[in-house]
C-alpha cells in the first residue's frame, strides 16, 4: 500500500512528509557519532534514503535532522516563496543555509554531529532525538527537558488551535 501511495505522490508532484513519533534519549560517542534509533527507522517508508541534512534550528538551541526527501520539499517551498535577487530574501537564504551539513548513516546506523554543530546546540554526551512533522530535533538532554516543561501548554494550545482543531471552526 505504501508503494502505491509513494508512486501516486511522485507522479502527481506531491511530496511525502514523514511524521516521526516519540523521543529517544541517546548517547553520543567521543567522535560525535549517534546511533539512529530503530524506532525512527521503522517509521520511514521503504525506499527513503539514509541521507539527511542536519542544521541549527532557527528558533531553539537544538539541531534539526531532515530526511533528504523532506529537505528537498523544504527547499521547494523556499524556492517558490523567495527571490534570491531580493536583498531581504537573499539574507534570509544565507542565514537559513548557514550551519547546514549533509550526513548519512554509516554501516552501523550512526550519523555524525560535527563539533561545530555540537557547540552551537550545546550538545555534550547525552542527547534527545525528538520526532516531529518531517524532522527530528536533536537536543542536549538538559536543554530538551527545560524546553518541554508543560507550563502554560494548555493556554498555548487554546490560543493556537482554539475552535479550529479538527475542523470545528465550521461548527
Amino acid at each position: 500500500m505504501w508503494e502505491l501511495f509513494v508512486y501516486f505522490c511522485q507522479h502527481n508532484d506531491l511530496s511525502i512528509m514523514i511524521t516521526f513519533i516519540g523521543d529517544q534519549t541517546c548517547m553520543m560517542d567521543t567522535k560525535g557519532r549517534v546511533l539512529f534509533p530503530a524506532s525512527f527507522r521503522k517509521q520511514m517508508p521503504d525506499g527513503v534514503s539514509d541521507s539527511f541534512v542536519l542544521k541549527k534550528d532557527i528558533y531553539e538551541s537544538c539541531l534539526v535532522l531532515y530526511p533528504m526527501e523532506e529537505w528537498e520539499r523544504q527547499n521547494s517551498i523556499l524556492q517558490k516563496k523567495l527571490n534570491p535577487y531580493n536583498k531581504e530574501h537573499n539574507k534570509f537564504l544565507r542565514l537559513f543555509y548557514k550551519d547546514v551539513e549533509f550526513v548519512s548513516l554509516d554501516n552501523a546506523g550512526r550519523f555524525l554531529i560535527s563539533s561545530r554543530l555540537q557547540v552551537l546546540a550545546r550538545i555534550e554526551k547525552e542527547i534527545v532525538l525528538a520526532g516531529q512533522l518531517g524532522k527530528i530535533e536533536v537536543w542536549s538532554k538538559e536543554q530538551y527537558e527545560m524546553s518541554t516543561r508543560m507550563d502554560g501548554f494548555s493556554v498555548l494550545a487554546e490560543k493556537l488551535l482554539g475552535t479550529s482543531l479538527l475542523g470545528m471552526e465550521d461548527v
